[in-house]
């Protein structure tokens, strides 16, 4: 099952910035602890840090390449599904099972590389209408 919250909050880290990444992470992961899971925290803990990590590759990759894209929800969604287990193994006391955990992480990303290749054009176009006002064209007037 693909995990859309990754995706969503990768892409509000490159477009915004690390503050609103981690910010909406947290209130994302809140929320779905809220309703799925069955303790609060975790998700919220590793969507921060997803947030956090998209604002970390806007400033060290490009936004344009699909390579890079798909390079980042890779490495985001690993680190989302490995820190979930590791928290919730001693907070939920399921014994710890690599080889289950393993196929399940490989099915996750590639059902986050699909969505992100169909999905990721729209996201694109509109994320740099939000970078554009968000961030604005700050020029420094005092030399003109």
């Amino acid at each position: 099952m693909p995990n859309l919250f990754v995706i969503f909050i990768l892409f509000i880290g490159l477009f915004y910035n690390k503050i609103a990444g981690v910010t909406y992470g947290i209130g994302a992961g809140i929320l779905l602890d809220l309703f799925i899971g069955r303790k609060v925290g975790i998700s919220a803990i590793m969507l921060g840090l997803v947030g956090l990590i998209g604002g970390i590759f806007d400033k060290n990759f490009s936004k344009e390449s699909r390579i890079t894209i798909i390079i980042m929800v890779i490495v985001s969604t690993f680190i989302y599904e490995t820190g979930a287990y590791l928290l919730g193994c001693p907070i939920y006391g399921y014994s710890v099972e690599v080889l289950a955990f393993i196929k399940i992480m490989i099915l996750e990303i590639i059902y986050n590389i699909i969505i992100t290749i169909i999905v990721y054009p729209i996201m694109q176009k509109f994320g740099y209408k939000i970078e554009e006002e968000y961030k604005g064209n700050k020029i420094l007037t005092r030399y003109f």
